[in-house]
């Protein structure tokens, strides 16, 4: 075999490689493009209001719930009747955008060691006050980046030692959007306000 014809069979081998790793990858770009791909959220929205409306009739308790601003869907709401630290709750979360969310915890004949451990990494910075109560404003003491949900909590202890807490990540004015309703719900229902408000 002469040096030339080794030289042609081995040229041919490199072109032939070449093109089978062209070939393969252009099989597999064409089977990513024609491929049908689920880009929803998958975190799908949940009947909030009527979990709510649920665990009050089953509770007896004065489980409120609240209309979110428009484009804001609900994605957690939940009734917890035995939790480990034995204070009743609802919990319910609500999704504003990729990067924006709003939270409440309604809890229910809260002890002080409840209220502590949750505001144990907190510092008050500032108040709010709404129609009828007032509010207290919280940050996180460290600062986290990206922010994190309970980094902002905004507390009302509303009656006796009732509490709701506000936390999550957003635009102050989504905050007093959603601390207005829930100001306007339990002001306007004797047995979370204690009297009557028509």
């Amino acid at each position: 075999m002469s040096d030339s014809a080794a030289r042609h069979r081995a040229r041919q081998t490199v072109i032939n490689l070449a093109l089978a790793l062209g070939a393969s990858i252009g099989l597999v770009i064409v089977l990513v493009l024609i491929v049908p791909r689920d880009d929803s959220n998958r975190i799908k929205p949940i009947n909030y209001a009527g979990i709510a409306q649920e665990a009050q009739a089953d509770s007896k308790l004065g489980i409120f719930t609240i209309t979110p601003p428009e484009n804001w869907w609900s994605n957690n709401a939940v009734f917890n009747e035995t939790p480990a630290d034995t204070v009743k709750n609802f919990t319910a979360g609500f999704v504003g955008s990729d990067t924006k969310y709003i939270g409440y915890t309604q809890a229910f004949d809260a002890n002080p060691t409840w209220l502590a451990l949750n505001l144990s990494t907190m510092t008050i910075t500032g108040e709010l006050k709404t129609n009828h109560y007032t509010w207290q404003i919280y940050k996180s003491i460290e600062a986290h980046d990206p922010p994190k949900t309970k980094d902002y909590m905004m507390v009302l202890n509303y009656k006796d030692q009732n509490y709701v807490l506000l936390y999550g990540v957003a635009e102050t004015t989504e905050f007093e959007y959603f601390a207005k309703a829930i100001d306007k719900k339990i002001s306007r229902i004797p047995e979370l306000a204690g009297t009557s408000n028509d």
